[in-house]
C-alpha cells in the first residue's frame, strides 16, 4: 500500500507542476484572469495533497487498513475537487458546459476533509506512534 501512496502523491506532484507551469505561463492567453486563479486554485490543493500523500506513504505510525482508508478519501478529494475545477476554469474554451459539474468541487472538498479527520482521528486513538 506504501508503494501505491507513494506513487499517486508522486504523480500528483508532478501533474500540480506541469499544470501549475501551464497555468502561469500558458492559460493567461486563453482565458480571463478569474479563469486562472480558480485554476490555480486547484493546482495548490492538488499540491498540497500530493505532499500529504507522500507523508502518508512513508510513515509508520498507522495500520494498513488506516492508510488506505485515509487514500482513498484523499484520492477521490483530489480528483474532484481539483480536476473539477481545472474543467471549470476551462469551461470559456470547449463548446460543453462544465458548469453543470460544478457540485463535485464541494464534494471533492467533503472527501479532502474526511482525509484529514480520519488521519487526526487515528493519531489521537492510537496508544503508540512510531
Amino acid at each position: 500500500m506504501n508503494r501505491t501512496i507513494l506513487l499517486t502523491g508522486t504523480v500528483f506532484g508532478l501533474l500540480a507542476i506541469v499544470l501549475g507551469a501551464f497555468g502561469a505561463h500558458g492559460l493567461e492567453k486563453l482565458v480571463d484572469a478569474d479563469a486562472v486563479d480558480t485554476f490555480e486554485t486547484g493546482v495548490r490543493y492538488q499540491m498540497y495533497h500530493a505532499l500529504f500523500l507522500l507523508f502518508l506513504g512513508m510513515w509508520n505510525g498507522l495500520g494498513e487498513s488506516e492508510k488506505k482508508r485515509i487514500y482513498v478519501m484523499i484520492l477521490i478529494g483530489v480528483i474532484l475537487f481539483s480536476f473539477s475545477i481545472y474543467l471549470l476554469a476551462l469551461n470559456s474554451l470547449t463548446a460543453f458546459d462544465f458548469r453543470i459539474i460544478g457540485f463535485l468541487t464541494p464534494i471533492g472538498g467533503v472527501f479532502l476533509i474526511l482525509g484529514w479527520f480520519l488521519l487526526g482521528y487515528y493519531i489521537l486513538t492510537r496508544k503508540e506512534l512510531n
